[in-house]
């Protein structure tokens, strides 16, 4: 079926040629774990969860996978956007900045199916969503029949549930794996790299909890964001269907597109060590801070602390306390829980004593 979303698609990309992401097919969970999450680069997985109860549903009918998820349904409300029909199902802010172009709502899952159902029949609607609802909260008896071996069991998976919509190009703090149940999902994947290509929004307010492209795929202005064709020209694109699966690496920009009249995700988080459910601390926490303390510093001093956070922090090769001795390398050694505890309690007290 040829959507609004394969035009808008293909408007974006005749400036360039993406190339593909990566395919692997027949991938276990050794093969994953030692040769795909170690690479640091998106990979399609075609058909990792194709026998899963919840696909082979989706495969059969639209109303075949909705009458399954309806039946795990406990009735505890998750968070839904709906966007009103002039948006294409763009995930944006308001032409003004001011508010983000959607209305919040909390309805069960059984609600937001028949939404959908009832949407579909409309020749222009607007569109919803089922966005990162924790599925243990609300389909109890679902991740037994329906599960990802190659992840540790403590990584909770979330669904996403919706119509035609378009998430707009953003990265997450986290790795990665994004498994497709019912429709077709486009995915355009950017290296880390392209962060000054993209035209980024502000980084602290935003529609999806991550700054995201201000470029409209289906309308890219070239005049005002001309650094985006060097993007598309470093863009990775795969699209998947039921039973796929893509890995995306913690920090790589993706643009997700969502194409039937009815489309479900299940996606994996995680931190730390592969197939790990830990959490370190946020990353973008020290990005804020530093534009708080850095962003009026003169440009000389910026460059001279360019300098010392390469020295302490981004130089891989050389380790910056080799010459010290180990018991008194503090927070560039092996930091303890306690050390860890104590630093922090000692940022706090900074923050808080020049807010006084």
């Amino acid at each position: 079926m040829h959507t609004a979303f394969d035009s808008a698609h293909n408007a974006a990309m005749m400036h360039s040629a993406p190339q593909k992401i990566p395919e692997w097919h027949d991938v276990d969970d050794r093969v994953f774990r030692e040769q795909i999450i170690s690479q640091y680069r998106p990979a399609v997985l075609r058909g990792i969860v194709k026998d899963w109860p919840v696909v082979q549903r989706a495969l059969q009918s639209p109303e075949a996978v909705c009458h399954y998820l309806t039946a795990f349904d406990n009735g505890n409300t998750v968070d839904v956007l709906l966007i009103p029909p002039e948006a294409n199902g763009r995930i944006s802010y308001r032409d003004d900045m001011n508010g983000f172009n959607f209305l919040r709502n909390k309805l069960p899952i059984s609600a937001v199916i028949e939404q959908i159902a009832r949407y579909s029949g409309f020749p222009n609607p607007p569109s919803v969503a089922v966005q990162s609802a924790l599925i243990a909260n609300c389909l109890p008896g679902f991740l037994a029949e329906n599960k990802l071996t190659a992840l540790d069991e403590s990584v909770a998976p979330r669904i996403w549930m919706g119509n035609a919509i378009t998430t707009p190009t953003h990265i997450d703090e986290s790795n990665n794996i994004a498994c497709v149940v019912a429709g077709k999902r486009r995915f355009t994947l950017f290296p880390p790299e392209q962060v000054a290509n993209l035209y980024l929004g502000p980084v602290d307010y935003t529609p999806t909890g991550s700054p995201i492209s201000m470029v409209a795929f289906d309308k890219p202005d070239f005049e005002r964001f001309p650094r985006f064709r060097e993007a598309l020209a470093a863009a990775q694109v795969a699209e998947l269907l039921p039973g796929d699966a893509i890995y995306i690496p913690t920090l790589w920009w993706h643009h997700v597109e969502s194409l039937m009249q009815l489309n479900i995700l299940i996606n994996y988080w995680w931190k730390g060590a592969p197939g790990s459910a830990s959490k370190p601390d946020s990353a973008f926490d020290c990005l804020l801070h530093c534009l708080l303390n850095m962003n009026t510093l003169p440009p000389e001093q910026r460059q001279a602390w360019r300098a010392i956070f390469d020295h302490y922090i981004f130089d891989t090769q050389n380790d910056p306390a080799a010459h010290i001795a180990a018991h008194r390398r503090g927070v560039l050694g092996k930091v303890t829980p306690a050390l860890e505890q104590e630093i922090k309690a000692w940022l706090v007290s900074r923050i808080q004593g020049k807010e006084k």
